[in-house]
């Protein structure tokens, strides 16, 4: 029996509009919960928005608006996006909820309780953007000699009366973690990273402040509000409705489940340091993997505000169709390292590959079975080797795929699908269906039944990454709901089901001038 398999994304600050980065994460983190559905498992996705955070109040009162209606404007574009780019959640969370208020009170208590809370004092670095605390160590230096996070934002020093956690008490517990379970953290560079971190030394990490009072009200201590991440990380847990431990819960999160946390690369030290610590404090299970993506680069430069090259995700989706930019973003990016976005090669990519191939292939091959065969999936006849060559090939493609979604390599998996493609293509400009037809009817029909049932077997495959595309060549297949998941790969096409007069589904793309 199959683990239900439970994915979330990062919670989003919502102190802007989404950019690229948000679509790229929920495209891509939306595809591996689609393919799993696909492949029969019981699936929960979450997504969400972080509302709380210095950096939502001081953008708030910049704008001169209370923090809540900020919150409230700025939220709905993130659903928005979701809305836009296709991506299915089952749960789309507000740190704001009361729910989520409860989860992270009773992670909080079990802490305390377990005498891992103490009331000190904070005196150190801290970077706004971040959310987070540094060493001295840690800093860089920026130009005329200010002082900067490793991720190169700004820091101030700060200095408050704050909750600790003694996350120093886990170096050792974490060091065994990674060591016993080399898969807890993806890639393995991020790994090596985290364990250099961790080996380094952990000091206690203050949890909560007093200099302003939006967030979670510290259990007992209500002058402070929980901060660092705590109340952040525990939306995991919000989502499944703890703390009921029954329900959702236990049937999502600890032995019984695969989850899985997919994040950018610079928050990998909050959720695989910082995370599995307060777990291990609160005596709940961890989640099974984290996997941290890499950033979409501008033309292989990164994007901020003050270069002027930002990319707005929607005006891109709508400039060349979702289903291109899903497909751009998850085929071009290597999943897990940093990757470069343009219009110029958008255009090629997709043109090269949707247009030109999938979408040629499938247009040829409906347009002959529309003009030759009535409009009805022809019949079959006997097989030649060339016939087997591509039945065997379209066969291995399943296994090929399932072992690169595996390892979160989503750009590997499409790419054995396009192989496919392209040896479907292959087929049909070999058979020359067209000519055979003068001599052999009947030889004319096989060739096409073959190119159909590619179609259609490469079609079902693609699904989670151009889902609205791909449905549309099932469409014109005749296939029924019921026959788009991974099982009907296996039951090919009937000859005579009769087929709608056959549209194309990837027209060439045109470069837009932004």
């Amino acid at each position: 029996m199959t683990k239900p398999f439970y994915i979330t994304t990062a919670i989003s600050y919502p102190n802007g509009k989404p950019h690229i980065g948000h679509a790229y994460e929920a495209i891509a983190t939306d595809a591996i919960a689609r393919y799993h559905r696909l492949a029969g498992r019981d699936v929960r996705f979450q997504t969400g928005v972080d509302e709380h955070g210095l950096k939502m109040v001081k953008t708030a009162r910049d704008r001169g608006v209370e923090v809540r209606d900020f919150a409230n404007e700025m939220t709905p574009y993130f659903i928005a996006m979701c809305d836009v780019l296709d991506v299915k959640y089952d749960r789309f969370i507000r740190t704001t909820e009361e729910a989520n208020h409860a989860a992270a009170q009773a992670i909080w208590q079990r802490m305390k309780d377990r005498g891992d809370l103490y009331l000190d004092r904070y005196e150190g670095w801290y970077s706004v953007r971040d959310e987070a605390y540094y060493d001295e160590k840690e800093l860089v230096e920026g130009e005329g000699g200010e002082k900067l996070s490793p991720e190169g934002t700004p820091v101030e020093w700060t200095v408050e009366e704050s909750w600790f956690f003694k996350l120093s008490k886990y170096q050792d517990k974490l060091l065994e973690l990674y060591e016993n379970n080399p898969d807890f953290l993806k890639p393995g560079g991020r790994r090596n990273e985290i364990v250099r971190f961790v080996e380094g030394g952990l000091r206690d990490l203050s949890v909560s402040r007093t200099s302003f009072d939006w967030g979670v009200k510290v259990p007992g201590d209500e002058a402070h509000v929980m901060y660092v991440w705590v109340d952040a990380l525990t939306n995991y847990l919000t989502g499944l409705d703890f703390p009921d431990e029954s329900g959702l819960y236990a049937k999502f999160w600890g032995e019984g489940a695969e989850s899985v946390h997919i994040i950018g690369k610079d928050i990998v030290r909050f959720h695989t340091v910082y995370w599995p610590a307060f777990l291990m404090s609160a005596g709940l299970p961890l989640p099974s993997k984290v996997f941290g993506h890499g950033f979409v680069l501008n033309k292989g430069v990164k994007m901020s505000k003050s270069a002027g090259n930002v990319v707005d995700p929607m005006e891109l989706a709508t400039r060349y169709g979702v289903d291109p930019f899903r497909y751009f973003l998850l085929r071009e990016v290597s999943f897990g390292q940093d990757g470069s976005i343009s219009d110029e090669a958008l255009v090629t990519r997709c043109n090269a590959d949707l247009a030109n191939d999938l979408g040629n292939l499938a247009q040829r091959t409906l347009s002959m079975i529309a003009k030759n065969c009535d409009g009805k999936v022809p019949e079959i006849g006997a097989s030649t080797v060339e016939d087997d060559a591509l039945t065997s090939l379209l066969a291995d493609i399943p296994a090929q795929v399932d072992d690169a979604m595996t390892s979160f390599a989503l750009h590997n998996a499409l790419e054995a699908i396009w192989r496919g493609v392209g040896e479907a293509n292959l087929y049909i400009s070999e058979q020359q269906p067209w000519s055979v037809r003068k001599e052999d009817p009947d030889r004319a029909d096989t060739i096409l039944y073959r190119c159909a049932e590619a179609v259609r077997r490469l079609a079902i495959l693609a699904r989670w990454a151009i889902p609205s595309s791909a449905d549309a060549l099932l469409d014109q297949l005749g296939q029924g709901d019921d026959a788009r998941d991974f099982v009907a790969l296996e039951t090919p096409l009937k000859p005579g089901t009769a087929l709608p007069q056959p549209q194309g589904v990837f027209p060439r793309l045109e470069l837009v001038e932004s």
